[in-house]
């Protein structure tokens, strides 16, 4: 398995490592850097029957386990949907996944067997901030006293909302945002017409940046920001049925826009959306400042109930109507 090239020192870091080893490690840093990856590689590393320096042989029986999924050591803990149609009284519950205590539990009576290898017993946490209060106490005592060759790699986004006896318990790595040139050139490689649109909006991040550039996105994005640049000659409502379905790309794109918009009013360069830059000062010219951040903080704090919105339809036409208002405004 290939490390991104941006986080190669880190790799290098890691594998220069010596016995005894860590038992619990902290991958941290923003979304979509690759963390996984790099995290999924190391393990593949260490159960490999031939590793190397640039990692796993991938042609041995662990190698080709870790392929399919399906390492008997390997264990993944990730935060579980919850079912369609099931009760659920915890409101935030529904709103962002969570790792469960009994999800803690199970991977605990799995390190606690004999590895199937003779080697690594590997357990990777993603996103470890999911887990709840309940998940991250029961974790403590295996971070604590650990079995033999039992390694917890903890892979995470916001490591500040970890309990501070988890972090205590880990070597950490943290990786940093890459560098733009590496980032952009690698998103080319992977065939990405629009590599620098989708790279600003994604803030840097490569790989979701590669997933923003989807054709399907890409397509949906275009026609949200044209009707932004051109707001007295949309059919809102219209638009906010072809939309309802991804309110949280909305979320996304509308918020920007609006960032973009409300820099401008204040000399500062666009942000997000360069090639847009001239349709932006028109606007910011004819909208009051006041009214636009009064929109923009709406929208910031409607960003927790994106996950299940009551109705998504009428959610983005408040949305959408509220910012073909502001044109009136002055």
């Amino acid at each position: 398995m290939n490390v991104h090239p941006w986080n190669r020192a880190v790799w290098a870091q890691l594998t220069r490592m010596r016995h005894p080893l860590p038992h619990a490690l902290l991958l941290h840093g923003m979304a979509g850097i690759g963390k996984r990856e790099l995290a999924l590689a190391y393990a593949q590393w260490l159960l490999c029957e031939r590793p190397g320096e640039q990692g796993g042989c991938g042609t041995c029986r662990a190698c080709a386990w870790i392929r399919q999924g399906a390492h008997p050591d390997l264990h993944w803990v990730e935060p579980e949907e919850t079912e369609e149609g099931a009760e659920e009284t915890d409101k935030a519950r529904r709103a962002r996944p969570i790792i469960r205590i009994d999800q803690i539990r199970a991977l605990i009576e799995a390190l606690s067997l004999s590895a199937h290898q003779g080697g690594w017993r590997l357990a990777l946490i993603r996103p470890a901030e999911a887990m709840n209060p309940a998940a991250a106490n029961a974790l403590l005592k295996t971070l604590e006293e650990p079995p033999p060759r039992v390694m917890l790699i903890l892979i995470s986004h916001q490591p500040r909302r970890l309990l501070p006896t988890v972090l205590s318990r880990c070597h950490k790595f943290a990786l940093p945002r890459p560098d733009w040139d590496t980032a952009l050139a690698w998103l080319r490689a992977q065939g990405v017409a629009a590599a620098e649109d989708t790279l600003r909006e994604a803030g840097g991040a490569p790989l979701l940046a590669l997933e923003y550039a989807q054709p399907e996105r890409l397509e949906r994005r275009g026609r949200l920001l044209t009707a932004l640049a051109q707001p007295q000659r949309q059919d809102w409502c219209e638009l906010a049925e072809a939309m309802k379905n991804a309110p949280g790309e909305v979320w996304d794109w509308i918020s920007r826009w609006l960032s973009d918009l409300l820099a401008l009013q204040q000399g500062l360069p666009s942000r997000y959306y360069p090639a847009h830059t001239a349709a932006l000062q028109s606007l910011a010219r004819r909208t009051d400042p006041a009214r636009a951040w009064s929109l923009y903080r709406e929208l910031i704090a409607a960003r927790r109930h994106l996950a299940h919105p009551l109705n998504a339809q009428l959610l983005l036409e408040s949305w959408f109507l509220r910012y073909a208002s502001l044109e009136d405004s002055l």
